[in-house]
């Protein structure tokens, strides 16, 4: 169970206005670190560290990257054996994060048309980011290039997914799709494809050319970051 421990000594005794809380109400959220704003989650600290004490322990676990952060499960948080992070508060850092990312999600407008790569990454990345998996995912385009559906075509492990070719033209062929944009992530953060990203996509070309479903991309996902076959000329 955590233990939670008087702040006399902590951050109560601190100016008024350098406290996390009452800094965010006197002069906004973002007048506040990213340590601050996980202070505030955590509450309460050790004996010898304060809770602002604590969040930067746990950020410098993850070398300050609040993306790494993300990626943790309860579990793993608990693994990096941070003082004063127990389970309930992590939980509640893990909570928070994942709110963080589906609002990401939620804000993200569907395009009216897809005209770039930045596109096509600025629709899928929300809901691939932080993935400890690979996941493979196509979008179906009208004429137009405007979105008619996005689809999870399959899910795998840690290094690869399956992408049936003829599982994807099938869904194309029902939306009544004339465009098909390929897209999945690498976990590992490295963006360069796979011989098996090339062959996949080169047959997926192949077979577009037959049924007349233009394959407009394949986009690799990873830290904030993508790859486009067809920027590269691989398409």
């Amino acid at each position: 169970m955590e233990k939670s421990y008087p702040e006399s000594s902590g951050i109560k005794s601190w100016a008024e206005e350098d406290r996390p809380r009452e800094k965010l109400m006197q002069k906004g959220k973002q007048s506040l670190s990213e340590s601050e704003l996980i202070a505030i989650l955590v509450r309460t600290g050790t004996e010898k560290n304060d809770a602002l004490q604590v969040s930067k322990e746990l950020l410098n676990k993850v070398k300050n990257d609040l993306n790494e952060l993300s990626k943790l499960s309860v579990k793993d948080m608990l693994g990096l054996s941070v003082k004063g992070i127990g389970e309930t508060k992590a939980i509640t850092i893990v909570a928070a994060l994942e709110l963080g990312r589906r609002r990401q999600s939620s804000e993200v407008k569907e395009k009216e048309k897809f005209t770039s790569s930045r596109d096509i990454f600025e629709t899928i990345y929300p809901m691939l980011a932080d993935k400890q998996h690979e996941e493979f995912w196509i979008l179906l385009l009208n004429r137009a290039n405007k979105l008619i559906e996005k689809i999870q075509i399959s899910t795998g492990g840690l290094t690869g997914t399956v992408a049936d070719v003829r599982m994807i033209f099938e869904h194309a062929i029902k939306s009544k799709a004339t465009s098909v944009i390929l897209s999945h992530n690498h976990p590992s953060g490295n963006l360069s494809p796979s011989q098996t990203d090339i062959d996949l996509t080169k047959k997926m070309v192949k077979g577009g050319e037959t049924l007349d479903i233009k394959v407009l991309d394949h986009i690799i996902i990873g830290d904030n970051q993508y790859y486009s076959f067809a920027d590269e000329g691989m398409i």
